[in-house]
């Protein structure tokens, strides 16, 4: 697959490549690998350490995912590590009263975490997506997030050898949607902003950040295929599975074949 005008695509990563919403879910009901035992989740640990009911413990399970959504990390004054453990300890208050139990709190966050790692997976029909994908153009990672987190799923999803190059906005001096970060990742492959497409499932991050940075297209991937607000940024497309960009790539590509030999129709003038 050849592309005229498109260079590069770039990437995000948790529920663009990687459903980590699903993992996170999974997370709370499983037990840990490796011999561990088979009653060892989330659930079943509050249930068991602070003597609680499964309703109370799934409540305290909600409570920590809202406060994921909303949690805003300076790594410069915060450990993340430290920062989750206290989304527990004060869920696990919040849901229950009485004193803090920092030590079931960190044992319930370790726990979500290892076993959300275990169920981030780059799937195989995307893997062969982007092995296909890459012959045509440059392919980039753009993550936002905290430094240690993200490696952390990147490399239990495997997916650094389908990429030239992995960008996390942790490491960065701005994350998406700043024009900077999207530059720099250009910087990278040698490409300019007109000559990249982003590839995401947010209009605040992924969309507004392509569309302030001036790149060919920003591409949205909506899998609900949900009606957006009014004030909400617009992309360019709009897909319901990353697997649907190749053929819209080429829908691209023949549009500006198409406005190429049209500009290149004489005129009756001539």
């Amino acid at each position: 697959m050849g592309l005229q005008g498109v260079k590069a695509v770039f990437f995000d990563l948790d529920n663009t490549l990687v459903d980590t919403a699903a993992a996170g879910r999974r997370a709370i009901e499983e037990q840990l690998p490796h011999g561990l035992p088979r009653s060892l989740k989330v659930v079943s640990a509050l249930q068991a350490k602070q003597h609680c009911g499964e309703g109370e413990a799934r409540a305290i399970c909600d409570r920590v995912r809202a406060k994921l959504l909303r949690e805003c990390h300076d790594p410069a004054t915060t450990c993340i590590t430290e920062l989750r453990i206290s989304h527990w300890e004060e869920a696990i208050q919040e849901t229950l009263g009485g004193q803090a139990n920092r030590s079931l709190a960190a044992e319930c966050y370790f726990l979500w975490k290892a076993t959300r790692l275990r169920h981030l997976t780059l799937a195989e029909d995307t893997r062969g997506m982007l092995t296909e994908l890459r012959k045509a153009v440059r392919l980039l990672l753009l993550t936002n997030g905290d430094r240690q987190t993200q490696r952390e799923k990147i490399e239990a999803c495997a997916c650094q050898p389908y990429f030239d190059a992995i960008v996390v906005g942790g490491e960065q001096k701005e994350e998406k949607p700043a024009p900077s970060i999207f530059h720099h990742c250009c910087d990278l492959l040698g490409v300019q902003p007109a000559e990249c497409v982003m590839v995401g499932d947010s209009l605040d991050t992924d969309i507004q950040g392509g569309l302030n940075a001036g790149l060919k297209a920003t591409v949205w991937l909506n899998k609900t295929m949900t009606t957006p607000l009014d004030t909400a940024p617009v992309p360019h497309y709009i897909i319901s599975s990353v697997l649907d960009l190749p053929a819209l790539l080429l829908k691209m590509d023949n549009k500006i074949n198409t406005n190429l030999e049209t500009d290149h129709t004489p005129s009756s003038n001539e």
